[in-house]
């Protein structure tokens, strides 16, 4: 099997790992069958299988398990484009399996009905835990994406302990779902909602759109974030190349020269 090969079966076994420890806990182990977990056991449940999958798959493909990270990673230019279908190849496979292990596990049982309302689903109005509107959807998903890629980022500096990755990135993810669940039942990943709005269907499907869109404009965010502290170049990253924000970049430096007087100083 060939690097891309490889790419595609580590996203493919990771993002599975992250479906059935996520949305399979929040259908399975929040009352329907039993007991319940509640928020912070789903919360916890996506952080530890964020984790496993990053000890498990992260040398072989990094463990994006997230197209949202794939372009953020793409964006600073650490991921070829060659590459990116491979990754969002194996991600949508792997999510679509992992929501069909869940689907036969809920399915058999009498009684439960597979739904938008049942499944785990993202969304905003009736689909929404706490009942947020679509502006906070948006809200949420942009910022929690932008600090989720900001974290999976910080991991790629050359001083970050390789040994923490699963640890930051695990935590991080955890994190953000304690925050978020109540808005949208927390996407910041475009895969982790393919994997049961396909089953769910109804509203679930027609607001899928949303959350491919917003952590993907989340994604830049992080980037955006992760510049700001690193020593990257923005000329290095695909953002620069393009040209925009590296003018808006420049005209920005010749206010603030302006402003403090720098620019009439001799070199």
């Amino acid at each position: 099997m060939g690097r891309y090969g490889r790419i595609f079966a580590a996203e493919l076994i990771g993002t599975m790992i992250l479906v059935l420890g996520g949305p399979g806990t929040a259908v399975l182990a929040t009352g329907a069958f039993g007991p319940s977990v509640e928020v912070l056991g789903v919360a916890l449940a996506f952080g530890f299988a964020l984790l496993v999958a990053a000890y498990a798959v992260g040398p072989v493909s990094g463990c994006h398990i997230n197209p949202a990270v794939t372009f953020g990673s793409w964006l600073m230019r650490k991921t070829e484009g060659r590459q990116v279908p491979a990754y969002v190849g194996g991600q949508l496979v792997g999510a679509a399996l992992g929501g069909l292990v869940i689907f036969v596990l809920a399915s058999s049982i009498d009684g439960f009905d597979v739904s938008p309302e049942t499944f785990a689903v993202n969304g905003w109005g009736n689909l929404s835990p706490g009942g947020f509107g679509f502006g906070a959807m948006v809200l949420a998903e942009l910022v929690m994406t932008g600090l989720l890629v900001f974290a999976v980022l910080s991991t790629t500096s050359r001083r970050f302990a390789a040994g923490q990755v699963g640890l930051t990135v695990g935590i991080t993810l955890a994190l953000i779902h304690l925050i978020s669940i109540p808005v949208d039942n927390t996407s910041v990943n475009p895969a982790r909602s393919f994997a049961v709005a396909i089953y769910a269907g109804g509203d679930a499907l027609e607001q899928l759109w949303a959350f491919v869109v917003f952590p993907l404009l989340g994604a830049v965010l992080g980037v955006l974030a992760w510049l700001a502290v690193d020593e990257s170049r923005l000329e290095d990253t695909e953002l620069g190349r393009a040209g925009v924000l590296t003018g808006a970049r420049d005209a920005a430096d010749r206010v603030s020269d302006r402003v403090t007087g720098r620019a009439d100083r001799p070199e």
